[in-house]
């Protein structure tokens, strides 16, 4: 299980649906992390709560997103892949993940918006580049439950020559929301910095990959 410093990331047994993606079955057995407070860990807004689920294969590292919302603020334009530069500046998931900690400044950053668009970007000290992950993305948005869900698979070897399932790797999940500030940003890790800052390494939890059901039995 997931607690609150480790997310679990679980091993997709099941083949993916005729899109690529897992199947909702798949996803239910992954252990949700949630969240609805600040980037401080303060003003918890269950209106506006993220949960998260995970899956992994050798190829492939899964996430999917489910957004509560009170209102939606998007671009309403991208390059024809849906990549947009500067995405967080309306609503976006996002996730960042490092896997070797020993370089600390060094992540992957992946973002969403609640229209499908995205950005991926390899951080390092000073600088950040765009990633070119080859990420494939799913979202759906219901106004009538103000949700929106989004699913990304990304290429395990945008991250690694070799995946290992025993490695441990370093996250953090973000959300933001709104159209002016103050917006409403949210962290899984509070960063606790004075103004809104994702990019606190230290501040990241751990990830781990888990078996799948019937694995190993």
């Amino acid at each position: 299980m997931s607690n609150a410093r480790t997310a679990v990331a679980v091993q997709m047994v099941e083949s993916p649906e005729a899109d690529g993606f897992p199947t909702p079955s798949s996803w239910e057995v992954s252990a949700p992390v949630r969240f609805n407070a600040d980037w401080q860990g303060k003003n918890p807004d269950p209106e506006r709560e993220t949960e998260v689920r995970i899956l992994w294969t050798p190829e492939w590292l899964y996430l999917r997103f489910r957004a509560r919302f009170r209102e939606i603020t998007v671009f309403s334009d991208a390059e024809p892949n849906g990549r947009r530069d500067q995405l967080w500046d309306r609503d976006v998931a996002e996730v960042f993940l490092q896997p070797d900690s020993s370089h600390l400044r060094c992540y992957k950053e992946f973002e969403v918006s609640p229209n499908g668009f995205w950005i991926d970007l390899d951080i390092a000290p000073g600088e950040k580049h765009d990633l070119k992950s080859r990420l494939r993305r799913r979202v759906i948005l219901n106004e009538a439950v103000k949700a929106w869900v989004a699913e990304l698979a990304l290429p395990m070897k945008c991250f690694v020559d070799r995946f290992d399932p025993a490695a441990i790797w370093r996250v953090n999940f973000y959300r933001v929301e709104g159209a002016i500030e103050p917006r409403f940003y949210s962290a899984w890790q509070p960063t606790r910095t004075a103004v809104p800052n994702f990019h606190v390494p230290e501040a990241f939890g751990e990830l781990v990959f888990a078996p799948g059901p019937m694995q190993g039995k």
